[in-house]
């Protein structure tokens, strides 16, 4: 990293400002982390350009780019920045206990394996606040600062968050004993996505994503012949509803392995390529202030190898 003498500036707060927007990539994603609107911010950023006379972002169709210049800039403030609001905002705490983690990710991961990895930290005095949601709105989130940890399938654009690959996530077609007897019987001579137009679909969605990038990489086709018959709120849902004999569905192993363990459940093919989703955890700039972020963090990565 080069170095160069800063102009002075003033006022911090437009030094909070800015950083926000490094990392948050957008005015727009930076203003409900700083509780301004985003024209304030644009103001701020041309108020700090003026003083620094220099250029910190390149504006772009969606958000920003940051500039070599602001790249430094951001290096060299966002420690003492993050000191300085640790105290501030109490979440360095007197007692002698840190602040709790805010961690997010999808519902039926977070149950299946990322809350039985944490239970012997929370159980050794680490603090957690979970919180879920779909990828997109969560990632969007801990730009904001809303959450220090998130567990996606989806990675963040931009360099700002730190991204650590955590597990690969693998996806298995599944069915009852009976439907599974039923298909088997159908097999002859046909794929299996070809037998399986006569057994129900159970599906989050009418556009069952889930299905769908599944015929994509095994069958080499958009989606299955026949829509879904039954859709449900959650893939613990789907998980009952199969498993009673209301047809098949794709699933995570983290889901079904019990069942598919005990018998309820049966696989209905064990193809060549596995269908995997990658697992990403992304941590928030700044997060690592507080250590028990990065206990948690490194028991997620550890837990992980087993997943």
């Amino acid at each position: 990293m080069t170095t160069s003498t800063l102009a002075p500036v003033q006022d911090l707060n437009l030094l909070r400002t800015f950083l926000a927007v490094h990392r948050a990539g957008s005015f727009t994603a930076a203003a409900p982390a700083l509780g301004l609107t985003q024209p304030t911010v644009t103001s701020q950023i041309r108020a700090l350009e003026t003083q620094l006379g220099r250029q910190l972002f390149q504006r772009l169709p969606r958000g920003v780019e940051p500039t070599a210049f602001a790249h430094e800039l951001a290096e060299r403030i966002s420690a003492p920045l993050d000191d300085l609001d640790l105290v501030a905002t109490g979440n360095c705490e007197l007692d002698g206990r840190t602040a709790p983690v805010h961690l997010a990710g999808p519902p039926e991961l977070l149950c299946a394996r990322v809350l039985p990895a944490l239970a012997p930290l929370v159980a050794d005095g680490v603090r957690v606040h979970v919180a879920t949601g779909e990828d997109e709105e969560l990632v969007e989130q801990l730009r904001e600062g809303r959450h220090d940890l998130l567990i996606t399938a989806q990675r963040p654009r931009g360099r700002a968050l730190a991204v650590t690959p955590l597990a690969e996530e693998e996806h298995l077609l599944v069915a009852a004993p009976s439907w599974a007897a039923h298909v088997a019987r159908r097999r002859t001579g046909t794929p299996v996505c070809a037998a399986l137009e006569t057994v129900p679909l159970v599906s989050t969605a009418d556009d069952m994503p889930v299905v769908r990038r599944y015929w994509r990489v095994e069958y080499g086709k958009q989606h299955p012949a026949v829509g879904p018959a039954m859709t449900v709120p959650s893939l613990h849902a789907v998980v009952a509803a199969v498993r009673a004999g209301a047809g098949y569905s794709v699933l995570p192993r983290s889901l079904c392995e019990a069942d598919l363990a005990s018998g309820a459940l049966v696989r209905l093919e064990e193809p060549e390529r596995p269908r995997t989703t990658a697992l990403l955890l992304v941590q928030r700039p700044g997060a690592e202030q507080n250590p028990s972020t990065l206990r948690v963090a490194a028991a997620l990565q550890e837990a992980a190898r087993d997943w």
